[in-house]
């Protein structure tokens, strides 16, 4: 069975005042909230098992869900030290519940093509994360190269942006094998060497340098940006306009 996490335990510090008391995957973009719109695209998907992962304002990211929907079972993980850790941390808490599972992996700040998820998924690629291609990309993307077979090489901010072939946009879906050797990455990361302020693609360079294969899968035109500030907020209104006419 495919899980789907969404990590928003965030406090979006860099959107504040507008997250000072509410969490950034409950802004409104357009009609929906973002969380709004990465549970329709799941739904549409065919997935109803998600593991949301919170923190700050916690029981509002709650409430909201789970009156909106009831066709969805949500399981709950909170990350109580938040304010000091990074996403590593708060992927690292649905070890247990993810036992046994293949993973769809999505960040809570992004607004995204339903279609993104469908192409992941019948991708015929075991293990693949989004990809958009581009050649103008700077430090805060997420970066990425491959290796001559077409598999990521290196994923992280401070890949060359000469050498990279794309942005990772925050969704991942890895098969119950990588998955395994995913918690066993984050895992020693965390306990061992105590790298909880890392972002998770630290451990998803730890697995490709162990043997493990990724497939970027590129979204095309599909439109898809992540949420970090005011003037992103700004700039993905006319997005969700085109989302919610599609």
């Amino acid at each position: 069975m495919i899980k789907v996490v969404i990590l928003a335990a965030g406090m979006a510090r860099r959107l504040q005042p507008l997250t000072n008391s509410t969490p950034k995957c409950l802004l409104p973009v357009g009609d929906k909230t973002l969380i709004d719109r990465a549970l329709i695209s799941i739904k549409a998907a065919g997935l109803s098992h998600v593991v949301i992962v919170t923190g700050f304002e916690a029981d509002q990211i709650k409430k909201h869900c789970q009156s909106h929907y009831s066709d969805i079972n949500f399981e709950w993980i909170h990350n109580e030290r938040f304010e000091e850790t990074n996403n590593i941390y708060s992927l690292w808490l649905t070890k247990e519940t993810m036992s046994g599972h293949s993973l769809l992996l999505l960040d809570s700040d992004i607004i995204f093509h339903h279609q993104i998820l469908t192409n992941l998924l019948e991708s015929n690629f075991e293990n693949c994360l989004a990809l958009r291609e581009s050649d103008k990309l700077g430090d805060e993307e997420i970066k990425v190269t491959v290796d001559e077979e077409g598999f990521v090489k290196a994923i992280s901010k401070v890949v060359d942006p000469k050498q990279a072939i794309g942005e990772s946009l925050g969704i991942e879906l890895f098969g119950i094998g990588l998955t395994y050797k995913l918690f066993r990455c984050v895992n020693e990361l965390i306990v061992k060497q105590g790298r909880d302020n890392d972002f998770y693609e630290v451990a998803f360079e730890k697995i490709i340098f162990e043997g493990g294969q990724i497939k970027p899968v590129s979204v095309g035109s599909l439109p898809c940006m992540e949420i970090d500030t005011a003037s992103d907020l700004q700039a993905a209104f006319p997005l969700s306009i085109q989302l919610d006419h599609e």
